[in-house]
This record gives structure tokens, sequence and C-alpha cells, in this order.
């Protein structure tokens, strides 16, 4: 057992223990969102894999075990809030304001849109924070396909606490939505 795990574990039992406050975690983006308006970019849906899917912060133990760590919770729905952050940072990189997540009200106001399944999301107890997303570029109106990726990477977790794995899933985020830039702009 490495320390990072025993950290995480013990870490993972006393949050259980009775009494215990929850913290709530959000995702951040690179930055604010540029005003003005631009390219229209629609980022969702974003489908996430059912075991990370959760409310609970989800560690990796093993090959094949995760922990669900009780106290440590997202402060909203997982997928929501990967494709805001997703939205502005593509907003940021394509220098343009608008950018909106799904659903939006009409397909004539988007120009690309990004669909996502992301079938890793988590920390390991190896000291990193993995992503594994396919992603989807749309030309709209009509749904035209025109780029798609699977993009794959991890991120060192700064320190051995809940808030520096969010902060290393964030950076993820980062790098993966200047993947999918780089896939809009090369279009």
């Amino acid at each position: 057992m490495t320390r990072f795990h025993a950290i995480f574990l013990a870490a993972a039992f006393l949050s259980g223990c009775a009494g215990t406050k929850p913290t709530f975690y959000v995702l951040s983006a690179e930055g604010s969102l540029p005003s003005g308006g631009g390219t229209g970019i629609g980022v969702g849906p974003v489908t996430l894999a059912e075991y990370v899917d959760r409310s609970n912060l989800v560690i990796q133990t093993g090959p094949n075990k995760i922990e669900l760590v009780q106290s440590h919770l997202w402060a909203g729905d997982l997928d929501n809030s990967v494709a805001r952050v997703i939205a502005t940072n593509l907003g940021r990189r394509l220098n343009t304001g608008n950018v909106r997540t799904y659903p939006w009200q009409r397909d004539s106001e988007i120009d690309y849109q990004v669909a996502m399944d992301i079938r890793e999301f988590l920390a390991g107890d190896d000291g990193f924070a993995r992503i594994e997303a396919t992603w989807r570029i749309y030309s709209l109106p009509g749904s035209k396909l025109v780029r798609s990726k699977t993009f794959i990477a991890k991120e060192p977790i700064a320190s051995e606490d809940y808030e520096a794995v969010v902060a290393a899933q964030s950076r993820l985020l980062g790098k993966l939505s200047a993947d999918i830039a780089a896939g809009i702009r090369g279009r």
C-alpha cells in the first residue's frame, strides 16, 4: 500500500464517522468567459461512466476497486459541472462569449456542438488524476460530424487532500478543452 493510498483510505474512514460535516467541491475553469459574441459553441450532452457519475468524489484504490468518499461531495451534478467548465474554457480558447451548455433553445444560435462521453474521471492512489473521454464536434444546424477523437491524460495531484484532487481534475478539463479547441480550429 502506498503512502498516498493509506492517507486517502484514512481520510475516507474518518469522513464516514458520525457527525462529520460534508465538504463540497466545484470544478474550476481556466478563467472567466469572454464577453460579447463570436462563434456559437454548444457543449453537451456530456455523459459520464456510471461509476464516476456520483455525488461523492471517487478514488481508485486498486486495478478493479474504487472508493466513494462519503463526506466529500460535488456541489452539483458532475455532468453539468464538466459541461460548464468545458464551455467556459472553450470560450476563452476560441475567443467567443457565445457559448451554451446543453440543452439550449435553438440550434440556429450554435455553429458547433461538442458532445462528450467520459469513461474515466477520477483520482488514483498513485498520486494522479485521470481522464479518458471521447469528444465529437458537429456543425449545426444539420448535425454533421466534423471531427471525433479519444482523449486520454493524467495530471499529478499536488498534495494529499481532496481539494488538490479536484484541482488536478480541473486541470485535466483544461487539457481536454485545449484538445477540443484544436479540433474546432482544424475542422
